[in-house]
This record gives structure tokens, C-alpha cells and sequence, in this order.
């Protein structure tokens, strides 16, 4: 039984030892695969008898465990959607076919990094047909509230490089002064007269023409004004009007005094702000407060736009895509305006290490990861996302080698054990009666 025994266990170790080189051989062979997380092998003992008397040898197994919580190195490319996670985290993705049959939500993949470029239908996808997962921005490039607990909200990442995109026109800065000459009595009260473009909401230009009337008085300076303003959308309309006054004393001369609205939305004076509607919508336009000398002023005896400046761009033609650390997929057009079209989260699991791993470094979530949860990147437990990077394998070419050599050696030793043991029964078969 003893002999029998140890012939048995020198069998469990080189299957035990076979097994590790198994796992050191694809650790080695995807040494320099993007993404790649090593196995480990770990022997354990199987005691069979523990009698003092006599003892059987019980063996060793092994077990697999692919440790998919380590992180490689990140290493950086040229190419902007090449998405690297740093920390915790993982990057959803789904099969292109799933999603080219449009059979339901398509079943979320994990991975920690890839290569996402756009294909024929502006998908950001892997050479090996993974196609990056997200949630859809609103029109004004906020992004919504989603379910995070399922995978039910996400979108695959789609850039149409066709697109078209303006932004209107909410908001107009109006630097200017006015000639104080021209509110002296002697003065022959022509209006000055101001045009400035604003971008309706389809990107068409427009302009908001405002003119300045100083009001003549019959001595002196009145220093006031009424300001007018008519939109180009809808001609011949007045769309505000307001009396405007300024300070003439020592302290703050030139500066706005006083401001009356006729027509209209109200000047408010702690934010130096009126609102007025133009054809698609409301723009504020700011002025200046009171007592200050940014916005409006009246001084000397020049007609001055100095500073004009307003939100809002005409059409323009999407240029470049970037993800932020965030996750949030930027679109860059040739006008200079950028817009947030995805946000690409990053799932954390309880125990990464109890996914089951799939081909092409892809993670499948099961029962022993635990419940998944789709976190803001860089908020929560997750890490980031890092563009322009790839994260190397982590496996330690060194390390593997050594364990080789020691895998070898035990190799060797369990199998001159059952040649022992060979020999040793060889011994027993030979004993003649």
C-alpha cells in the first residue's frame, strides 16, 4: 500500500508540475500581449492517512487563479482612443456582432484597455471586434441620469465624423463707451448705432442692432442716453429698451448711473445683466454694474466698441475625438467649440479575480465577482481612464523563467520517484520462493 502510494503521488506531481508549466507557458507567450493578466498556479497537499503506523502519500493538486486585480504598466501611443485604465476599474464593452443584430442589449464585456478606432458606421471598435460601451449625451451635452447597477443605459460609442455642430448664442458682453460730448447741449444728437452677430439656434447668423440716442438737453450735459435694440431675425421690432444715465462726479465719472427699462426684460443691477428675446430664445447681455467701469461708460468724445464679446459658433465640422481621465467623450470641431457626446463609466466588482476570463483579454462578471456597479471615472473606489495608452501584460518574464527552472527540477524529481518505485517492485517481483 505504502509503495503504491508514493507511485501514485509521484503521478499527481507530475501532473501537478505539468499543469504549472502550462499556466508559465501562456504567461510567457502573452508576455507582450496589451491587457493581459498572468495566471498563477498553486500546489496543495492531499493527506490521506495520519496514522503514525504507517503512512500513504496522499498526492498534490493544484489550482488556477488568473489574477485579474493586478495592473500592468501603461505605455504611450499616438492614437487619442487608445483608453488605458488606471486603478481600479474596467472599461464595458460589447461583440460588434451582438450589436450589428440589434437582438436587445448586447451582453457587457470587461477589459481594462484597447485600441478603439471608428469603423465604416462610426463605431469605436478593437481590431478583434469589441465595441466600446457608454452613456449617451443630451443634446446640450450634459449626460443623464442612468440606472448604474445594470448595464441596461449603455450605448455603443458612436462618432459620426460627418457631423455638423453650432452652438447658439446665449450670452453677449457689451463693452462700449459713449461720447460724453455728445449729451452736451451744443450737440446735434445723431444715434450711434452698434451691430453685433449673435448665432441663432440652427447656426444661422444674426445680428442684434443696437443704437445709442443721447438725449439733448436745452443746457449743460444730461449725460443719458436711451439705448434700443432690434433683432435682424425679425426686422423693424424692438426687442428692449432702456434709459441709461451716468455718473458725472469725481469718483466715478463715466460710469453707469441709473437703468430704466421701457421694453424688455429688467436690468439687474447686482449682476450688471438684462435678458432680452431674440427670434429662437433668450440671450442675456451684460452691460456693467453700477459704479463700475467695465461694460458701458460715457467719456471723452469717441465712439468706442472696446470689448465685444458673446458665447455661441457657427456650423463647423467635427475634427478630433479625446476621452478625458473622466471618461467623458470630447467631439472637437473646426470652429474651436467642443461637445461632450459619451461618458464612458468604469465598472467595479467586489472580487475582479471571480470573472470568468475570455479570449482577447475580456472579462465576463459571474456569481463569484459579485454584483457590478457602473461608477463616474476617478470617482468612488475606480481609478481613471488614461488616453493615448496602452497597459502592458503583467507577467514578469524573469520571474516565469525562474519558476520554470523550479518546475523542471520537480518534474524531474517526481518522475525519478516512480522510477524508484519501479524498480523497488521490480525488486519484489524478483524474490523467489
Amino acid at each position: 500500500m505504502t509503495i503504491s502510494s508514493s507511485l501514485n503521488a509521484g503521478v499527481s506531481g507530475l501532473a501537478a508540475n505539468a499543469t504549472r508549466l502550462a499556466s508559465i507557458s501562456d504567461n510567457i507567450a502573452n508576455s507582450a500581449t496589451y491587457g493581459y493578466k498572468r495566471v498563477e498556479t498553486d500546489f496543495h497537499s492531499m493527506v490521506i492517512s495520519s496514522s503514525t503506523a504507517t503512512y500513504a502519500a496522499g498526492g498534490v493538486r493544484t489550482t488556477n487563479q488568473r489574477l485579474i486585480d493586478q495592473s500592468g504598466s501603461l505605455v504611450s501611443t499616438s492614437n487619442a482612443t487608445d483608453l488605458a485604465v488606471r486603478g481600479r476599474g474596467f472599461l464595458p464593452v460589447a461583440r460588434e456582432t451582438e450589436i450589428a443584430s440589434d437582438n436587445g442589449s448586447p451582453q457587457m464585456l470587461l477589459t481594462t484597455t484597447g485600441s478603439f478606432r471608428t469603423d465604416a458606421q462610426g463605431y469605436l471598435k478593437t481590431q478583434t471586434g469589441m465595441v466600446l460601451m457608454g452613456f449617451p449625451a443630451g443634446p446640450d451635452g450634459t449626460i443623464p441620469v442612468f440606472a448604474r447597477d445594470t448595464s441596461d443605459g449603455l450605448q455603443p460609442v458612436r462618432i459620426n465624423v460627418n457631423q455638423f455642430s453650432g452652438e447658439p448664442t446665449t450670452s453677449v458682453t457689451l463693452g462700449v463707451n459713449l461720447p460724453a460730448t455728445d449729451t452736451y447741449a451744443t450737440a446735434p444728437g445723431d444715434p450711434l448705432t452698434l451691430s453685433v452677430e449673435y448665432f441663432d439656434n440652427l447656426g444661422v447668423s444674426e445680428n442684434l442692432e443696437i443704437t445709442y440716442t443721447p438725449v439733448i438737453p436745452a443746457t449743460g450735459a444730461s449725460n443719458a442716453w436711451t439705448m434700443e435694440i432690434r433683432d435682424t431675425a425679425t426686422p423693424g421690432v424692438v426687442i428692449g429698451q432702456y434709459d441709461l444715465t451716468f455718473d458725472d462726479s469725481r469718483a466715478s465719472g463715466g460710469t453707469l448711473n441709473s437703468v430704466t427699462t421701457t421694453t424688455g426684460g429688467a436690468y439687474d443691477p447686482a449682476s450688471g445683466t438684462l435678458i432680452v428675446n431674440v427670434a429662437g430664445g433668450p440671450i442675456e447681455i451684460t452691460i456693467g454694474r453700477y459704479g463700475e467701469p467695465n461694460g458701458l461708460t460715457q467719456l471723452s468724445d469717441s465712439f468706442a466698441p472696446l470689448n465685444i464679446s458673446k458665447d455661441g459658433s457657427p456650423v463647423g465640422n467635427m475634427t478630433a475625438v479625446e476621452v478625458d481621465e473622466k471618461g467623458l467623450v470630447h467631439a472637437y470641431f473646426d470652429t474651436g467649440i467642443t461637445r461632450t457626446i459619451f461618458q464612458v463609466p468604469l465598472v467595479d466588482l467586489p472580487n475582479p479575480n471571480g470573472m470568468l476570463a475570455l479570449d482577447n483579454q475580456l472579462y465576463l462578471p459571474s456569481p463569484s465577482s459579485g454584483s457590478f456597479f457602473l461608477w463616474d471615472a476617478a470617482d468612488g473606489p475606480t481609478g481613471d481612464i488614461i488616453a493615448y495608452a496602452r497597459e502592458e501584460s503583467t507577467t514578469d518574464v524573469a520571474s516565469e523563467l525562474t519558476d520554470m527552472i523550479q518546475t523542471q527540477r520537480a518534474y524531474s524529481s517526481n518522475a525519478k520517484v516512480i522510477q524508484t518505485v519501479d524498480e523497488m517492485l521490480q525488486e519484489t517481483t524478483n524474490i523467489k520462493r
